[in-house]
């Protein structure tokens, strides 16, 4: 198990998932079975869950755990190789060619090789571990650029042939499935769909990350997102917005605000969108007094 920076850590799933939780995240047993699966087999981790269910933070603490340096390659509409794989320094290729004169000069040499993070993880496959974020954003032809990578941590570049790496590179790519994945991309990766938590598992995880907050708080804030995220909103509110809302809820209530005019003043930590907000008005207060009964 070369990957791991820790024989114990990488043990098992349940030593996998303890590591995660000293660093405070707090992964369910298909989530570090997933990870634990793709770290033995040496295959990408495919996360898919809805925005702010906490797909990119397994990958930071994920990287932390294993004292991996996070490479994140944030995908986007129109992204291409140029910013994923590798580009060439067209002006220092162009100002050595004027300087060599006559000499013959190999303009295809590496320090005329700009690495962007696919290929960076290639170069150093034990120091980091790569993230390729919302790969749903992009499009096909992007995904299509990834299949030799994923398939073989690979790159092939016309000039110099084929780059691979000496050992398989921890890869993980999180998609909020905007749009459907390729297959052949799917096939490449050990997959884990990240659901919303429960309301008593979402206490705990509050309680872990964030700061001075009492546990009562904690629940509560809990069973009102569970609420809140049932209703047909725009933007649901991820584990972060919770977070938040515990946190901002504690610092308004130790200045003074009781605890419903705490949460309804906070709100706008929690939700972020102006028609949820004009959606919730009316039956923020009976979410707030279930939540806190």
């Amino acid at each position: 198990m070369s990957n791991l920076g820790s024989d114990a850590i990488g043990a098992s799933p349940e030593a996998l998932a303890a590591g995660l939780a000293g660093e405070r995240y707090l992964a369910d047993d298909g989530l570090a079975t997933a990870m634990f699966l793709a770290l033995r087999l040496g295959k990408p981790l495919l996360l898919e869950g809805a925005p702010g269910v906490g797909k990119t933070e397994a990958a930071k603490m994920l990287a932390r755990v294993l004292g991996r340096d996070l490479l994140r390659l944030q995908c986007y509409e129109g992204i291409d190789a140029a910013h994923a794989l590798y580009e060439w320094n067209y002006q220092r290729q162009l100002l050595a060619i004027r300087q060599a004169g006559e000499r013959e000069i190999d303009i295809y040499d590496d320090r005329f090789l700009i690495a962007r993070p696919l290929l960076q993880a290639l170069l150093a496959p034990g120091e980091q571990l790569l993230l390729i974020d919302e790969i749903d954003r992009s499009d096909h032809e992007f995904e299509a650029l990834l299949l030799e990578f994923l398939s073989d941590f690979q790159i092939t570049i016309p000039e110099r042939g084929t780059i691979a790496a000496r050992t398989r590179p921890i890869v993980i790519l999180t998609s909020n499935r905007t749009r459907e994945l390729a297959e052949a991309l799917r096939r490449r990766c050990v997959y884990h769909w990240i659901a919303y938590p429960d309301a008593a598992r979402e206490a705990e995880i509050i309680m872990a990350r964030a700061g001075d907050v009492a546990m009562a708080t904690a629940t509560a804030v809990a069973k009102a997102v569970q609420d809140i995220r049932a209703r047909p909103l725009a933007k649901p509110p991820g584990i972060s917005e919770a977070i938040e809302w515990s946190n901002a809820a504690t610092v308004l209530e130790k200045g003074g605000s009781p605890w419903p005019e705490a949460f309804r003043r906070a709100i706008g930590v929690l939700v972020k969108d102006e028609e949820d907000l004009a959606y919730l008005a009316p039956v923020l207060p009976r979410i707030l007094d279930e939540a806190l009964a």
